[in-house]
């Protein structure tokens, strides 16, 4: 009987299927081409139900990014979850549905099977997040699935209301949508990708195991929001206070990153970060930039995650920065992997996020902006700068701290393999997507200052995170409470949750009133009472029968 290793089969086909999404991607670019493709699963007399999946430039280049990346992180978790056992292979198809769920809600042009991948997404998330069965993790698990729900509603409500356009086939009538659909399916992503106030969920998605972590935080379950905006870019309208609160994001994540010291939840933070970038260039109508972010953004950041894994796997599950000493000697290809992610997320040229950060602060500029808007998007440049630098002095460029019990040294393994593949990737693919799809041809013309001002904020920013790391010391233990748990934004939820629940409880000695007693309740009352009859009749069924014999007897005769 053969055996197969199952992480390496699927490793193999998903790569397959993402180099071939990457080719027809790249024909239906060139030939500006479109394939809609509806399965009648159910036809009866008027109804009609179908499955809908459409094929064009945007779902085959995000699918063949998604595939590809999950294809690394299943050839990594290989070895970083222990080898085949009952436990591992559990982890695996967990994440091959949640891989599956992403792909269900980027095909589909349909509300309803969007609605399914989205809740599949929710849901196999909190599984994974709740692997290690701690405390902890339950707590996250929670936090994580019950503020996804938030945009779960939103979503179910634009379902609801779409019928009155007389199909789900939201793709066919994104011109005629009311501003009301717009503002719930904002809301929707927004809860799903994090933003101002439903962020908390996304650095307690960190209990997950570090492969989930890099798929879930790169390009699946953060990304679909900003992705469902995309499709929807018809009618997305240009909203100061939708816009200030995504730039909020990224700075208030960046502020907290500089002042965390658990290396999962700065490379999270980091994320929020990018992700209110690419809500800022959706907002401003920069739909291809925010697309070609989310495609350059997922390579790097996949290959961050995963060489922090690499560093937690072979120092004995440490996660704090402080612990981890000078690793480049020990570690040097794993080092020079993790510094090259680190480049390209701070946006130094002719690395894959340079291209893309430099062209959406440049087109930035072009709109009508005011200095405060101007400030904030370039102090979140030098921020992001600021944290990566510092996240390397600690755990890369500084003493040696010599804990006992630390495995670290650099050889050959499948984890080593994919780390090669990405950073390949993180080097070229912004480069390579600009080329192929034009985006170059656009002119901006600013004076040389204004040109060279992303440059010199991210180098103010180095500057600036070498001086937080002299400088770290200096505040109190208070300081960096109130930054690691951001701001306490969670309390502040929970106290508007507190102040809705009493005011619903306040308004409910209204609601049991006439509505409630010739509605739900009165209704459950007649219905519990008939139930209780038939009971009593089916229990003195013997009785029924003679009597209804004697009945029908006296019919007859």
């Amino acid at each position: 009987m053969i055996k197969f290793n199952f992480y390496v089969v699927w490793f193999f086909m998903m790569l397959l299927i993402s180099m071939i999404s990457f080719y027809f991607g790249m024909i239906f670019n060139l030939l500006n081409y479109s394939l809609i493709i509806e399965v009648s699963l159910l036809n009866l007399n008027s109804v009609n139900l179908s499955y809908v999946l459409l094929f064009d430039f945007i779902s085959m280049m995000f699918m063949s990014v998604v595939l590809f990346i999950s294809s690394m992180v299943i050839l990594y978790s290989y070895s970083y979850m222990g080898g085949i056992s009952n436990s591992s292979l559990r982890f695996l198809f967990l994440v091959i549905l949640f891989v599956l769920s992403m792909i269900l809600m980027i095909m589909s042009p349909n509300l309803l099977s969007i609605m399914l991948g989205w809740d599949g997404l929710g849901l196999i998330s909190y599984c994974l997040v709740i692997y290690y069965m701690s405390n902890n993790s339950y707590v996250a698990g929670l936090i994580t699935c019950l503020t996804n729900r938030i945009g779960d509603a939103g979503l179910i409500i634009c379902i609801s209301w779409m019928l009155s356009y007389g199909s789900w086939h939201f793709i066919f009538y994104k011109d005629y949508f009311d501003s009301y659909i717009s503002w719930l399916m904002i809301m929707s992503c927004f809860t799903k990708s994090a933003q101002i106030p439903f962020s908390c969920w996304l650095p307690a998605a960190m209990a997950a195991p570090t492969p989930v972590s890099a798929l879930v935080h790169s390009s699946t379950l953060v990304t679909a929001g900003v992705y469902l905006l995309i499709r929807f870019n018809n009618n997305l309208f240009f909203s100061n206070t939708l816009l200030f609160i995504s730039l909020m994001t990224m700075v208030f994540s960046s502020i907290c990153a500089n002042f965390e010291f658990d290396l999962k939840k700065i490379i999270a933070l980091s994320t929020l970060s990018q992700l209110g970038l690419m809500m800022v260039s959706l907002l401003m109508n920069m739909i291809d930039l925010s697309f070609f972010h989310l495609l350059t953004h997922a390579m790097f950041k996949s290959l961050l995650f995963l060489c922090a894994g690499i560093f937690i796997f072979y120092m004995n599950d440490n996660q704090d920065i402080r612990l981890m000493g000078i690793v480049c000697n020990s570690m040097p290809f794993t080092t020079a992997c993790f510094n090259i992610s680190t480049m390209a997320l701070c946006g130094i040229p002719f690395l894959s996020g340079f291209y893309s950060k430099d062209l959406i602060v440049e087109s930035y500029l072009n709109f009508n902006m005011n200095t405060f808007m101007f400030i904030i998007m370039y102090l979140s440049l030098g921020l992001t700068s600021s944290y990566s630098i510092r996240l390397c002095y600690y755990s890369i460029m500084h003493n040696n701290k010599l804990m006992s019990l630390n495995l670290v040294f650099d050889k050959f393994s499948f984890m080593k393999l994919s780390i090669y593949f990405l950073t390949f990737f993180s080097v070229f693919f912004g480069c390579l997507q600009m080329w192929m799809i034009n985006l170059d041809l656009t002119l901006i013309m600013m004076p040389a200052y204004i040109k060279i001002m992303t440059l010199l904020m991210v180098m103010f920013g180095f500057w600036m995170g070498l001086e937080m790391f002299n400088l770290s010391y200096l505040f109190t233990n208070n300081f960096y409470l109130f930054n690691s748990k951001m701001w306490f934004l969670f309390s502040h939820s929970y106290f508007l949750y507190n102040k809705f629940y009493n005011v619903s409880i306040y308004s409910n000695n209204y609601l049991l009133m006439w509505g409630e007693y010739y509605g739900a309740v009165g209704l459950s009352y007649y219905l519990m009472n008939i139930s209780l009859k038939m009971q009593n009749l089916i229990n003195n069924n013997i009785k029924m029968f003679l009597i209804t014999f004697l009945i029908w007897f006296m019919f007859m005769i």
